[in-house]
């Protein structure tokens, strides 16, 4: 049914209803944004990609195929201007910025203070570890582990073969542990600090 209703409002939109991609906007921001943040590990340029993801795909719409997911080309889109960031980032920037505390809209539960101190240093240590990733290797990692994509479906997203998502994640996942292995046991769980 989602599919039909996404489908529908690209046509009404393409037959003028600019009311219509408003309802694809607010059907599908929040994983747009969601995407954008775990890429870029910045609120503000996280909420300028996904806007310009939404604009890139307004006037594109015309070359949206209406058999595939409208959700899974939209990401599409928004992993690629991300990607494109990043390079454009390092090519400028000489060091990362400090990463931020996970956005709210992350998170569904409030914990008490404990917990948050525990998650919100977990979610930064992530963050962390996926910052120093390469940009196409945490693409894979963060459309697999975040949003479930099979491998075909992000080879279809990437414009790549399958074999090649494989290897990605098989290399993030050895660069990850790698990391984590270089992190003191205190840093992933401070209340093991002492005993």
């Amino acid at each position: 049914m989602s599919q039909e209703n996404d489908v529908l409002w690209v046509q009404q939109t393409l037959a003028g209803d600019p009311q219509a991609f408003g309802e694809l906007v607010q059907r599908y921001e929040r994983d747009v944004f969601n995407l954008t943040y775990r890429m870029l590990n910045n609120r503000g340029e996280a909420e300028d990609a996904a806007q310009e993801a939404f604009l890139r795909a307004y006037s594109n719409l015309d070359r949206y195929d209406q058999n595939r997911s409208f959700k899974t080309w939209l990401l599409s889109i928004a992993s690629n201007h991300c990607i494109d960031r990043i390079r454009r980032r390092r090519l400028t920037w000489l060091s990362l910025e400090e990463p931020l505390p996970p956005h709210p809209a992350l998170t569904s539960d409030i914990p008490g203070p404990e917990e948050a101190t525990l998650s919100n240093e977990k979610s930064m240590l992530v963050q962390e570890l996926l910052d120093e990733l390469p940009a196409d290797y945490r693409m894979a990692v963060v459309l697999r582990y975040w949003y479930d994509y099979s491998y075909a479906e992000i080879a279809d997203m990437l414009d790549t073969t399958e074999s090649a998502i494989k290897s990605r994640l098989f290399r993030a996942r050895q660069a990850l542990a790698k990391e984590l292995e270089a992190k003191p046991v205190s840093s992933l769980n401070p209340a093991m600090e002492g005993s």
